[in-house]
């Protein structure tokens, strides 16, 4: 199996378990909040990542991964500026009608498209452009409903979408700048991501529910589900890395809006939430979108790989015959220069 083969398939393995998880935990939350009546959401994302990085602790101790030190700086930033963008979404949602919260999240990916384009001279094909227009509209028909709009509401819903997206974009950047794998950077930034919201998660439900987490009510049933939840989010927390590493940010994103059309249809399989004709044709025109950019971005990958394997690998100067210098000790192959794509028009745009 090729290097590009090998790439290819643990590319589906990530987005694959990234929409496995997300749904999974999506499902064991809604029950643990619609129906147990836990509606401490930044206080249960802290204790998420608590448990992911417990857990990457002890992979660490089995060496399953090495630990890469790198720029504490960055991670530092990098994890609380994640904790923030937590807390923003939730607070968006806390002060928006939930059409409003939902336009805030399709904005998300045009606000990404936006920052990658004017800060790292990213380009996007009119294919890909014209596929995620399709990916919204479709998004948009079966989740939005009301856009009751307010001040305070529309400007939280700013601040979560450039938080979010600057987050995720620093995923990939720091990935591939540093050299550290997606574990490696989970392991990290966790720590930072889960002080910033341990410490604000109790103020910001208390302000948004009425309700203290401290003296809720835990049952045998909702510490179950509260300890499921926190084990499925080890898998969600690390395919969001490794999907964001592999791929990009708008991909991920892309990614996350089919994971909204199948908690849709599972709500109503498997909850009997209500679902319309609206909701069915939204889904399906999400899909399309879906498939199109699926299908312009593995084309685009290809002509990418097919360029720049045709370009002639040149000799070093200075350096003629490999088995000279391999009796010279200088090696037993003659370095090539590869022209070097720029780090963020990595095949990935198939990005995301």
């Amino acid at each position: 199996m090729g290097e590009g083969e090998r790439f290819q398939l643990g590319t589906v393995g990530a987005l694959t378990l990234s929409v496995v998880s997300s749904v999974s935990i999506v499902i064991c939350n809604k029950a643990l909040i619609s129906s147990l009546g836990f509606h401490f959401a930044t206080t249960l994302t802290s204790w998420h990542l608590l448990v992911t990085f417990s857990s990457l602790h002890v992979a660490l101790k089995m060496k399953l991964f090495e630990h890469k030190p790198f720029d504490q700086k960055a991670v530092m930033g990098f994890g609380i500026l994640n904790g923030i963008s937590i807390g923003l979404l939730n607070l968006s949602l806390g002060f928006n009608s939930v059409g409003f919260y939902q336009m805030t999240k399709l904005a998300i990916i045009p606000c990404t498209v936006l920052l990658e384009t004017l800060f790292l001279g990213k380009r996007f094909s009119r294919s890909i452009q014209l596929s995620l227009i399709i990916l919204l509209l479709g998004v948009g028909i079966a989740t939005v409903t009301d856009l009751q709009l307010n001040a305070l509401g529309s400007v939280l819903s700013l601040l979560a979408i450039v938080t979010t997206c600057v987050a995720q974009i620093m995923t990939n950047t720091i990935q591939k700048n540093f050299k550290v794998s997606s574990t490696q950077l989970l392991y990290q930034s966790c720590p930072y991501q889960a002080g910033t919201l341990l410490i604000s998660g109790p103020f910001l439900d208390g302000f948004l529910t009425d309700q203290n987490v401290f003296t809720f009510k835990y049952t045998t049933q909702v510490l179950a589900f509260i300890i499921l939840s926190c084990l499925i989010s080890v898998s969600v927390n690390f395919s969001t890395f490794l999907v964001i590493g592999k791929t990009s940010p708008v991909t991920y994103q892309v990614l996350g809006h089919l994971k909204t059309c199948l908690v849709l249809a599972f709500g109503y399989v498997l909850l009997h939430d209500p679902f319309s004709w609206r909701n069915i044709l939204g889904i399906f025109i999400a899909l399309i979108g879906m498939v199109l950019y699926s299908y312009f971005c593995t084309r685009e990958s290809q002509s990418k790989t097919t360029e720049v394997s045709a370009q002639p690998f040149q000799p070093v100067e200075g350096e003629s015959d490999p088995l000279l210098n391999a009796e010279n000790g200088k090696g037993g192959l003659i370095e090539a220069v590869v022209p070097k794509a720029p780090v963020w028009n990595s095949s990935k745009d198939l990005d995301a």
